[in-house]
């Protein structure tokens, strides 16, 4: 296999000592919908998140993020979101009742996200010249900030043109159109159809600026129109392999090729309803059935195989995207614990340049193709 890692950051991303892990690109995480909506203050340790919530009972599971748990797990950039869902009145699935509701909403986790700037614990990844900074304060620092790019996943809540307009001047470099159910813009998991006439227009709309479309939760038939649509940088920030777990969630080996095709990195989620087949929420017993980070290994095994290298294949985490450490990987009690991903994949032959490809090195020069200079 191919394990190039064709980019001038990795020098400086490499642990210096065996104590210092490995710099983790986490492609997926919902840090401002677990503040804003499971009221979580993410600066404090993971025990006391949930000694907090036991008290007051009112968690959707053991939570497995907190920005102190990223620092020492070596997550030094993430993907960060917001969300928001309209659902109108025939639609079943929570959310706001107004696509202007949804909107303020994202503009609250904005505000949050700003806060933990003003506190030193993020730092806005928007371009070339501020994500190299990132990386040089990574390598020198030790009390440094989680450089974070910002997403939308789904995009209900964009009301107009001018509200992406908007979005883009306060950094956002990534859009998800779909996510659950039929959306304004397009439809995503649990669906059938694909974009709307709003959705295609989106989509223009993103092209102009350079924007990254993620795939994730399209519907088979909305994955193969933004593919013949957009030619803009394409990845799928979480998504798994359909062969290994059956179901729409999931990506086809095709899909999968054709995303090699488009240069897209695919994000490995930790959930373990996307890493074991069969696994019902609610239902299965985690104490039987709960996956590894071997299955884990199983899922970017897999893409490497299709791609033929190690160069397509991240992780895009998900953690306590409404689950917590009942559907992790038995391996994980926080997001901390990914800094064990290395040794795995060590454990099943992959040599450092793959390590490093999988664990920062693809999602990197990714956006080093992507990003605008300045």
């Amino acid at each position: 296999m191919d394990h190039r890692v064709p980019t001038p950051f990795s020098r400086a991303l490499m642990p210096k000592e065996d104590s210092t892990p490995m710099l983790l690109f986490d492609a997926h995480l919902d840090l401002a919908m677990n503040a804003m909506e499971q009221n979580r203050d993410l600066r404090c340790e993971i025990d006391a998140l949930r000694r907090i919530e036991d008290e007051h009972d009112n968690h959707q599971g053991g939570g497995a993020v907190s920005l102190p748990a990223m620092r020492r797990g070596g997550i030094g950039l993430c993907v960060a979101t917001l969300i928001a869902r309209y659902s109108g009145p025939s639609n079943p699935l929570p959310g706001w009742a107004s696509p202007q509701q949804a909107h303020a909403h994202t503009r609250g986790q904005l505000a949050w996200y700003r806060e933990m700037e003003q506190e030193g614990y993020l730092t806005p990844v928007t371009s070339l010249q501020t994500l190299r900074k990132q990386l040089e304060r990574w390598a020198e620092h030790e009390k440094r900030p989680i450089g974070y790019l910002l997403s939308l996943e789904g995009a209900d809540s964009l009301v107009s043109p001018e509200h992406l307009d908007r979005l883009w001047q306060d950094g956002l470099r990534a859009l998800g159109p779909a996510h659950y159910g039929s959306g304004i813009h397009a439809c995503g998991t649990g669906s059938e159809e694909g974009f709307t006439t709003r959705g295609c227009d989106l989509l223009g709309c993103m092209e102009e600026k350079g924007m990254i479309l993620d795939t994730t939760h399209l519907t088979d038939r909305g994955f193969d129109q933004a593919l013949d649509l957009y030619g803009g940088p394409i990845w799928a920030s979480h998504s798994n392999c359909r062969a290994l777990v059956p179901g729409q969630r999931q990506l086809s080996d095709r899909q999968i090729a054709k995303l090699i095709q488009r240069q897209a990195v695919i994000g490995i989620a930790l959930d373990a309803c996307m890493l074991v087949p069969g696994w019902v929420r609610g239902k299965s017993d985690p104490g039987e059935s709960k996956p590894t980070l071997d299955t884990v290994i199983d899922h970017i095994d897999h893409i490497c195989q299709i791609a033929g290298d190690t160069l397509h294949v991240g992780i895009g985490s998900d953690l306590d995207g409404g689950f917590g450490i009942e559907r992790c990987p038995v391996e994980l009690n926080s997001i901390e614990n990914l800094a064990q991903l290395p040794t795995f994949l060590s454990r099943r032959g992959h040599d450092k340049a793959a390590i490093g490809n999988i664990c920062h090195g693809n999602w990197l020069r990714f956006l080093e193709r992507s990003l605008p200079e300045r």
